[in-house]
């Protein structure tokens, strides 16, 4: 029997195998939180799918996410990256992610922990939806509204409401599996 997937996943086998195993799954790990953001903001105006098959050269050329490495970045480094193909080639974003760098290690320094600071949006755990559709699906909540607000106020870029509210469907501090989906029940499962 065919599983039952959201369906915004279509049939791109790495669509599949995120959705399967990494969309929606409560991330308590800041690194991956940094990753995350860092992707949802690449991806605007782009597919989910081009930032899926660009995510291993991402991992290479931003030193495996490191925040620490990435603040340190100078224009040779921004050449570098504009000069890559393998990642989305947009100065804006580029900057955006060093800039993003620095408000992180704030963020850190502030709260001990991106992840306490990032999990208080949804009351520290998962929100659990009940869409039956992806027409249900909102582009964005007061929860993420409110972390966008917060996001900017601390200097981050690319970080409005609807790419606030895909990075928290990402990360899993909300599930928006949808209720005839076989991971709706599961992805808050697995942490």
């Amino acid at each position: 029997m065919k599983k039952k997937r959201c369906a915004w996943v279509g049939t791109d086998p790495l669509s599949i195998r995120y959705h399967d195993s990494e969309w929606g799954v409560p991330v308590h790990s800041d690194r991956r939180l940094f990753e995350m953001l860092i992707l949802e903001g690449a991806q605007a105006g782009l597919s989910w799918i081009t930032i899926l098959r660009k995510r291993q050269n991402y991992h290479k050329a931003l030193n495996r996410f490191d925040p620490k490495k990435i603040a340190r970045y100078r224009s040779a480094d921004v050449k570098r990256l504009l000069a890559n193909k393998g990642i989305v080639r947009n100065r804006l974003k580029i900057l955006g992610t060093i800039r993003n760098a620095h408000a992180y290690l704030a963020i850190q320094r502030d709260f001990g922990s991106f992840d306490r600071y990032i999990w208080q949006f949804v009351g520290g755990a998962q929100k659990v939806n009940m869409r039956r559709s992806l027409r249900d699906v909102p582009t964005h909540t007061d929860e993420s509204d409110a972390m966008s607000k917060d996001l900017k106020k601390r200097g981050f870029t690319f970080v409005g409401s609807t790419i606030c509210y895909a990075f928290m469907q990402a990360v899993g501090l909300v599930n928006d599996h949808t209720t005839n989906c076989y991971r709706h029940r599961s992805a808050a499962l697995k942490h």
